[in-house]
């Protein structure tokens, strides 16, 4: 198929497409195309770009900026293990890097099972999501998943932290706090990977939160004893990403709704939880609820103004909710890219949003 005939590509309309300048958030939203070969964008409310980085890797997944203004960045190496299971390729990273406003590198660190998420920490290093090959009599008491795949080996992550110097201070290893006959695969996922992190967030106290996709869970960590200390799945969710702690101690996630055991038709939705009680205090969805979806991908975070921006992942839109659900802002990532399957698309993994004055080097004098 010639790539303009591509359905999506002919038919929707890219780059800004809705703008309530009195409602919306100002500042920038920083993105980079999932599949393209390492552009970074920073957007300002009109659309336009107002800074653009090319790094080095293309996106393994994203970048986010640091309150100093540098981009943090994990990018995606090609290396020896680059097929060590079917789905790898597409969300492996390998390097972690930050770079100034001008693209000069400040620090960088490589690990080849790196993949999805990293987080800068206070202490100069990272914190971020690996995987390890589990023992066969393990994963042969792991439920559900497809059960022609996983002939390989399965795979669980491991999250990792590493000091400013590259060395690992911290480690926690999901194989040995989940449950085999609670933590189930979603029964069409590849037995390849048990939980599939996307997501991990250091938080205050020593504790960590992640997402972990293929068991439609997020939960929180206690860095020094190893245990979960607070968690929500299939409940309420089906193959979520980007949990996030809001400032009054709610978690807001982007429910992708892949496969929910609630729901028979496919919808997403972004929700605010109190994990005091996990019930869900605040939800947005379109109506009819088909009309917003992402399948993989995507991301939610709160704003200044209580705005919430959501990424719709796989289609490249990011746009701004009121908290009554109205649409105030809303972008459509008009860069396309050949994947590593050959596959053309717009895919953002996550956006992030900044005040004017986050952002010293735009400031006006």
């Amino acid at each position: 198929m010639d790539i303009d005939q591509q359905t999506r590509r002919r038919s929707t309309k890219t780059g800004l497409t809705a703008l309530d300048r009195d409602r919306a958030c100002p500042g920038y939203t920083l993105y980079t195309t999932m599949n393209g070969p390492g552009d970074v964008y920073l957007l300002d409310l009109d659309g336009n770009t107002a800074h653009h980085w090319q790094m080095p890797h293309p996106p393994g997944l994203y970048g986010y900026l640091l309150p100093n203004g540098n981009l943090f960045y994990g990018g995606k190496v090609r290396d020896a293990g680059w097929d060590r299971f079917q789905a790898w390729k597409r969300f492996k990273g390998g390097v972690m890097m930050e770079v100034d406003w001008a693209g000069n590198r400040v620090w960088e660190y490589h690990d080849a099972d790196h993949h999805h998420d990293a987080r800068r920490t206070s202490s100069g290093g990272a914190i971020y999501l690996t995987v390890e090959l589990i023992p066969p009599d393990l994963a042969a008491k792991v439920q559900g998943g497809n059960p022609i795949t996983g002939e390989n080996g399965m795979w669980a992550d491991v999250i990792a932290e590493v000091d400013a110097s590259g060395n690992r201070i911290w480690e926690w290893h999901a194989a040995e706090h989940l449950d085999p006959e609670r933590d189930i695969i979603t029964f069409n996922d590849s037995r390849d990977e048990w939980s599939h992190g996307n997501t991990v967030v250091p938080l205050g106290d020593d504790r960590v939160m992640f997402s972990f996709r293929n068991i439609s869970t997020v939960g929180i960590i206690d860095k020094n004893s190893g245990d979960i200390v607070w968690r929500l799945g299939g409940e309420e969710l089906a193959q979520q990403h980007d949990p996030s702690m809001l400032p009054n101690g709610n978690v807001l996630v982007y429910d992708n709704g892949s496969h929910s055991a609630h729901h028979p038709l496919p919808f997403s939705r972004v929700i605010e939880v109190d994990p005091m009680s996990n019930q869900v205090v605040w939800e947005y969805a379109d109506s009819p609820a088909y009309n917003f979806f992402s399948p993989y991908i995507s991301g939610a975070r709160r704003l200044a103004n209580c705005n919430t921006l959501i990424t719709e992942g796989m289609f490249g839109r990011m746009f701004q909710v009121t908290p009554e659900g109205d649409v105030v802002w809303e972008y459509i990532n008009p860069h396309y890219s050949v994947d590593e399957e050959g596959l053309l698309g717009n895919r953002v993994f996550r956006a992030t949003h900044y005040l004017p004055e986050e952002i010293s080097q735009l400031a006006v004098s």
